[in-house]
């Protein structure tokens, strides 16, 4: 097992620089880089320049032409305006040295700072992390607590006027995207066209630090209600049909037919031999899950409910071409995947001992 561990570990250098590779090289062509973002600044609040650069002085210059400029919206600005933005923001190097200077700089875990909110990618990225954490944690909580009961009863009464109508609500879940519902839930309770039950911007109030101890708790729980419910409509549908299709397997197995055989009970067939198989697949696929939770559902909800959580601060880095914290987050999520997909498997070979990925190829 150590030298699969091994060679999944080198596998993991020439996968991450090719994700970072490709992702450089679609930004070199994408229209609207961080110096037509000042630029446009420029041009359409002079008075501003001073704020979104760092060097300051005369930004203007003497209002020389530049025709032949390859930034969109220059004309008539200074050229020596252009050298120092494209030298603020690293563009005065070829790109083959500034990929090269970021992969040096990532593999230390130096993000550097963002380009337009003058603090490091690290301490934005921690910043947002408690509420993609509340988000994270408590999908996984309810998803799995309704998921696997549910899933196993689907299992036990397959084909049951209860499998039915429950595969139909299941599989409308799963067919929603869960920023359609959330959009659905502020329409309905959050003071659209209905009840103003529910608040609809943050993780907690303004005077949550004026609370009483036992008032805090409700007000958290009060402001992630619809989030969680959105979140969870895809997970909860996921994990259910998964739990059911691997008990059904398992219970069709001739092991199931022998403890039957021997006297035993359907609650100790079914919990004392088929849960354990049948669970492998859920339990492996935990850490799969729980990054998940954290990193890729929540950027359309945290958009729609207004948290300021990662997947927020990802989309507006995004928008506003803060490259430092769309490549720090990119390669962040990428290793932690690669990481968890490592993980994945020697639960399974934890849970399975019979499992061995050392006779087979990675």
């Amino acid at each position: 097992m150590g030298a699969y561990v091994i060679r999944r570990l080198l596998l993991m250098i020439p996968t991450i620089v090719g994700i970072m590779a490709i992702s450089f090289i679609v930004i070199q062509f994408a229209p609207g880089g961080p110096v037509e973002q000042v630029i446009a600044q420029l041009t359409g609040q002079a008075d501003s320049a001073d704020q979104r650069l760092s060097g300051g002085g005369d930004l203007l210059g003497g209002g020389g032409s530049d025709e032949g400029s390859k930034y969109r919206g220059a004309q008539g600005l200074d050229p020596e305006l252009i050298a120092k933005l494209e030298k603020q923001f690293g563009f005065d190097k070829p790109p083959l040295t500034r990929f090269g200077e970021m992969m040096w700089n990532y593999i230390r875990f130096d993000f550097g700072e963002s380009f337009f909110r003058n603090t490091s990618v690290l301490e934005l990225i921690k910043e947002k992390l408690p509420v993609s954490i509340s988000l994270g944690i408590w999908i996984l909580i309810f998803s799995y607590a309704i998921s696997i009961p549910l899933g196993i009863r689907k299992a036990v009464k397959d084909g049951s006027t209860f499998d039915v109508w429950t595969s139909g609500v299941i599989v409308v879940g799963y067919a929603v995207p869960s920023f359609l519902f959330g959009i659905l839930l502020i329409v309905l309770f959050a003071g659209g066209s209905f009840y103003d039950w529910f608040p609809l911007r943050g993780l907690v109030s303004d005077n949550f630090d004026q609370l009483a101890w036992w008032q805090k708790p409700l007000d958290y729980f009060w402001h992630l209600t619809l989030p969680l419910i959105s979140l969870s409509l895809a997970a909860f549908a996921t994990t259910t049909l998964l739990t059911k299709n691997s008990f059904i397997e398992e219970i069709k197995k001739q092991y199931v037919v022998t403890a039957r055989a021997k006297g035993l009970n359907e609650r100790q067939v079914l919990y004392g031999h088929v849960f354990r198989n049948a669970m492998l697949i859920i339990i492996a696929g935990f850490p799969g899950a729980f990054i998940s939770a954290f990193f890729t559902g929540s950027l359309l909800i945290e958009n729609i409910f207004s948290l300021d959580g990662l997947g927020r601060l990802g989309y507006l880095s995004v928008v506003n071409r803060d490259y430092p914290i769309v490549f720090a987050t990119l390669y962040i999520f990428s290793l932690l995947g690669l990481f968890v997909s490592l993980i994945s498997d020697l639960i399974y070979t934890w849970i399975d001992p019979r499992i061995d990925f050392e006779r087979r190829d990675v």
